[in-house]
């Protein structure tokens, strides 16, 4: 029988679980898988710095360490961490807001706000509060990753006509570019444009005119994969071999060779102030993110993820990227299916990639010294716009205009007002949409489906019902926001001509009572007894019971409690002179 202690580490270090069933077998598969993202990795980790406004040479670095960190911590046995396009999008508003110029100060502030939002990921995750993600809603992240990829592609125009462009949101970004676009490079616009048509190609086509020549599906698929390669090396050449950094070309230049160097983020409490917000935000988004693509890779191989133990696993992650010169990272998307199509069979995948990307630090960086921006440009263009999708807009207006309306005000909000208003504005309109739909619970009133002991609500259905007796179906927990509305419904509904003289609460939908409810139950209670009806409960759960026997709720009750609405509407049928009624059905809640 293994010890606490034992199981307690088995529980923050998810590796002692899988590494002793680990085999060869396994570790030819996850090296496969490596092969195959490391060589996905190195233009996307490139790319993404020069999206956040850092040196390129600090998307491999948050490439390493941080794959190792989540090997040894997280519990998705596919997910790919490193730099992803939203992430390094809320890195550039994040840093760029403090008004720095030296790119020492910058890189700086971004292994800080890496190291931020480790701290707040790794805490979260201790404390077991995984489930505060929830709180934002999918609809609404939809929004601003939507919102977010446009924002990003248009940022990188600036790449692909070789021109200046600044803004933090879409009208700044576009005023800007029709400003500039006078002042464009033909020579990078054709590389820009031809780098983007080919790396669309790659995604749709490459695979299947590999196919019908006659090559294996699987090499097929890998060989796709590589096209963004295909581009760098090319436009590499092409740069380096016509010289066209010398006609206004812009190139990624020198990338230092070597390991990444051991770095410490800030201790500046006022850097830490400015940084806090924005970490946070990014912590939240990127957990979102990284959390609904582990959790759908799992599922897909029956297996299971920890949302608190993922907290940690991003947490160390980006610790290990603050202390290794990077910056925030989480899961990603692409990166992550690609892994999981490749045969990743453990976090190891991860580790065996991590010494991969260390390698081409070690070895490749000269050779990438006449890679165009233009090319790195497209291959960010081409990776936001899978994430752009519209047809969220549809389905919510479909189904539900409140969720359309915060659907759209996240789009029109980010893009509008930028990255940081947007995922802030999306918070408050999850937290807010919760909190409306919630504070008007669904209320039916119901009858008895002739013949059975079920009861349905009066306006759908063919019911029983009785001049005496409202008999009423509370579809939500009961707590402040809410209460009051109950109140005024049973209050308004028992006003009438009727001869009402019960009313019955159906409780199956209710899992809690907070004590502000509570307080309202016995106002309710109170109230109608002054107008001579008695207030009765029905199908109380159990720990909603426990709790209210511990209040003087039942004590004061004008009515009584039935085990379920059938005994109440038993009970309590039998005309007024009959004595026995209301005795028979009397019951604790179950």
């Amino acid at each position: 029988m293994a010890s606490p202690i034992l199981n307690r580490f088995k529980q923050y270090l998810p590796i002692l679980q899988w590494a002793k069933t680990y085999d060869r077998d396994t570790a030819t598969s996850d090296l496969v898988a490596a092969v195959i993202v490391t060589i996905m990795l190195i233009p996307q980790s490139l790319a993404y710095a020069l999206l956040a406004g850092l040196p390129a040479e600090m998307g491999l670095y948050a490439s390493i360490l941080p794959l190792v960190a989540y090997a040894i911590f997280g519990t998705s046995r596919a997910l790919a961490v490193g730099p992803v396009a939203v992430v390094s999008l809320m890195t550039a508003a994040a840093v760029g807001n403090l008004g720095l110029s030296d790119p020492l100060e910058i890189a700086v502030a971004a292994g800080t706000l890496a190291f931020i939002s480790g701290v707040i990921l790794t805490v979260l995750g201790v404390l077991r509060l995984g489930f505060l993600a929830n709180f934002l809603s999918h609809p609404v992240i939809a929004g601003f990753i939507t919102a977010s990829g446009i924002l990003i592609a248009v940022s990188q125009l600036k790449h692909i006509f070789g021109i200046k462009l600044s803004g933090d949101n879409l009208p700044e970004q576009i005023a800007t570019f029709f400003e500039h676009v006078g002042d464009t490079n033909l020579i990078t616009l054709a590389i820009g444009v031809a780098a983007t048509a080919f790396l669309f190609w790659v995604r749709k086509g490459l695979k299947p005119l590999l196919i019908r020549s006659g090559m294996k599906p699987r090499l097929a698929d890998i060989s796709a994969k590589a096209g963004p390669v295909a581009a760098v090396v090319v436009t590499t050449l092409i740069a380096w071999g016509f010289g066209l950094a010398e006609r206004g070309v812009k190139v990624v230049g020198d990338i230092p060779m070597g390991l990444p160097p051991l770095t410490m983020p800030s201790i500046s409490p006022s850097l830490w102030s400015e940084l806090f917000v924005p970490a946070l935000l990014i912590s939240i988004i990127g957990f979102v993110e990284s959390v609904s693509v582990a959790k759908t890779l799992a599922a897909k191989r029956r297996q299971r993820i920890s949302p608190d133990q993922e907290l940690i696993g991003r947490g160390t992650s980006n610790i290990a990227a603050a202390v290794s010169g990077g910056y925030p990272v989480t899961g990603g998307f692409s990166r992550s299916v690609v892994n999981f199509d490749a045969g990743a069979e453990t976090p190891a995948a991860g580790a065996y990639t991590a010494v991969g990307i260390g390698l081409a630090t070690l070895l490749l960086t000269p050779l990438i010294y006449f890679l165009p921006n233009a090319t790195l440009a497209a291959t960010i263009i081409v990776a936001v716009l899978s994430l752009v999708d519209f047809s969220i807009l549809k389905t919510a207006w479909g189904y539900s205009k409140v969720d359309f309306a915060a659907v759209a005000a996240t789009i029109l909000l980010t893009l509008g007002f930028g990255v940081e208003a947007g995922v802030s504005a999306g918070v408050l309109l999850s937290i807010g949409l919760h909190l409306y739909k919630t504070s008007r619970p669904h209320v039916a009133e119901v009858g008895l489906v002739p013949n059975t002991e079920h009861f349905r609500n009066i306006k759908r259905h063919k019911v029983e019902t009785k001049p005496h007796l409202v008999t009423l179906r509370v579809d939500e927990s009961l707590y402040f926001a809410n209460a009051s509305f109950l109140e005024d419904y049973v209050l308004g509904r028992v006003t009438c001509d009727q001869p009402i003289r019960d009313v019955v609460l159906q409780m199956t939908a209710v899992n809690e009572v907070d004590l502000s409810a509570l307080e309202t139950l016995e106002e309710l209670n109170h109230r109608l007894k002054d107008m001579g009806i008695s207030l009765h409960l029905s199908e109380v759960k159990g720990p909603v019971m426990d709790r209210l026997k511990r209040s003087h709720l039942l004590d004061h009750l004008t009515g009584k409690v039935y085990l379920s609405q059938f005994n109440a509407w038993q009970a309590l049928s039998p005309a007024p002179q009959d004595p026995e009624a209301g005795k028979s059905s009397e019951a604790d809640a179950a």
